[in-house]
């Protein structure tokens, strides 16, 4: 019998490509179930299988316990004295063995040994295939179509391996037939009822990044940084690149002599359209890299939003937001920022009504004259509390001002403040946001507070609410200002 196990772990672990010792410890657990299954089931049992001889042991096993109250199961289980008199050093909680007799390896059930095995082995190659791929993550993978269902892809990877290229992880143009080789980004790695499953995918940026570190060599060595890639799938593209080198042109560098090495990505990805962007740590210069071919004339940017006005020529507008917004909306993925395009001449009425705005306030809260409030708005004073607490050398620095007035203008604006502050408590103490408006997912104690000054009290009361309506009460982002009110809403839908 010793031979014939042998010979049985030397033909499975050829077949199927899997460790020897992963067919002996299936071997050992059918060989254990066939001896548990001859005795009832009454019985623990351990095969041990000497890996050179292939000869084997049967020992029938017993759970050291302290008392009779602790015992539950006298056929596997035995008293902490009568397992002494086996093992002297033997502690409640181990286990001592006997031998027993061990069971023809031949006669064993063959169903039974049939299944433990297969199972064995299945787990091996699923751990396999895990261990394979789990580390291949994020990068590209080529399989062969070997079945098409309902729009998905299934792909031999080989190796009995497949993946799963989705309908919606498959590009616009994307047409393939059963045999032919696809290439795509391991997306994910997925733990299934019948074994890992990977799934791959055409669209995501990660792909365009991986193209160009295999067809440009200088990305590949480091000697170029892939700094970010935005993509309409098989439609357009943006991708930031940067040179570690001066004396690299990066852009060039990527597009090859001749276009060759962008186009070869450009044929892979289905004619998708690739801009190369030099890529800028100065943020505005960055941004107006990456909205070419537009022409910007002037950029208003707001740190605190991390948003930019963009004004464009009044002929050139559709050109800087392209076709259905795609090159903004590129543009804006790409770099990080909210950008809102505009004409020259729309920015300068943006400009002029906030001027406007800020003068009022400025004649109103510190009791100057326009001219006078003109002068601070100029000067880049957007607030009061810049006028009341911005260092008094600085604003004697303004052509006009002695200090006399500048002092004047710092003590109106500290009073302004104040008084501002007062009506704020006493509007505090007369109001409060319910709490089911605090809970809400995004919104803060202060902004609750602002909402609920001005009489949107509750979840109900902003769910109610338009964007544009949101936005006069809170200064955010249209983006952030819509996903508060459908989390708001959310009761609705449910």
């Amino acid at each position: 019998m010793s031979k014939e196990v042998l010979l049985v772990v030397e033909g499975i672990a050829n077949e199927k490509r899997v460790p020897k010792e992963a067919i002996f410890q299936a071997i050992e657990e059918a060989l254990a179930m066939a001896t548990r299954k001859r005795h009832d089931d009454a019985c623990e049992v351990r095969v041990a299988i000497d890996r050179k001889t292939g000869e084997y042991e049967t020992f029938r096993c017993w759970e050291v316990v302290a008392t009779d109250d602790d015992m539950i199961d006298g056929s596997i289980q035995m008293l902490l004295e009568d397992a002494r008199k086996l093992d002297a050093h033997v502690q409640v909680g181990d286990y001592v063995e006997q031998p027993m007799e061990s069971i023809d390896f031949g006669r064993i059930g063959a169903q039974t040994a049939k299944q433990v095995i297969l199972q064995k082995l299945r787990e091996v190659e699923r751990a396999k295939v895990v261990e394979e791929y789990s580390s291949r993550q994020g990068k590209l993978i080529t399989g062969v179509v070997k079945r098409i269902d309902k729009g998905m892809l299934y792909l031999d990877l080989g190796e009995n391996v497949e993946a799963v290229l989705m309908k919606q992880d498959q590009l616009p143009n994307d047409n393939f037939r059963m045999g032919e080789r696809v290439r795509g980004l391991l997306r994910e790695v997925k733990f299934m009822p019948r074994g890992p499953q990977l799934f791959m995918s055409r669209t995501v940026p990660e792909m365009l990044i991986e193209l160009f570190k295999i067809e440009v060599p200088e990305v590949g060595d480091e000697m170029i940084d892939i700094m970010g890639a935005a993509r309409d799938p098989g439609i357009r593209a943006k991708v930031g690149v940067r040179a570690n080198d001066k004396r690299i042109d990066p852009i060039g560098a990527c597009i090859g002599m001749r276009g060759a090495r962008v186009q070869a990505i450009t044929n892979e990805l289905g004619g998708e359209r690739i801009d190369v962007v030099l890529w800028n740590e100065d943020p505005v210069q960055c941004v107006i890299n990456a909205m070419a071919p537009a022409e910007i004339v002037k950029i208003a940017m707001d740190e605190d939003m991390h948003s930019m006005d963009l004004a464009v020529p009044d002929d050139g507008l559709a050109k800087a937001i392209g076709i259905r917004g795609q090159n903004v909306r590129l543009a804006s993925e790409l770099t990080g920022w909210e950008l809102n395009v505009m004409t020259q001449s729309d920015m300068e009425a943006k400009a002029y009504a906030e001027s406007a705005t800020q003068i009022n306030l400025f004649v109103n809260a510190l009791g100057v004259d326009e001219d006078l409030a003109q002068v601070l708005v100029m000067e880049g004073f957007t607030s009061v509390e810049e006028v009341a607490y911005v260092p008094v050398a600085e604003m004697l620095e303004i052509e006009g001002f002695d200090e006399e007035l500048v002092n004047l203008l710092r003590e109106r604006a500290k009073d302004y403040l104040l008084t501002k502050a007062i009506e704020l408590e006493e509007r505090k103490e007369a109001v409060q946001p319910d709490a089911d408006l605090l809970a809400l997912e995004g919104m803060n104690e202060e902004m609750a507070q602002t909402l609920a000054e001005n009489g949107v009290t509750s979840q109900e009361l902003l769910a109610e609410l338009g964007v544009d309506e949101l936005l006069e009460l809170l200064p955010m982002s249209e983006s952030k200002a819509s996903a508060l009110i459908m989390a708001a809403r959310a009761p609705w839908f449910a």
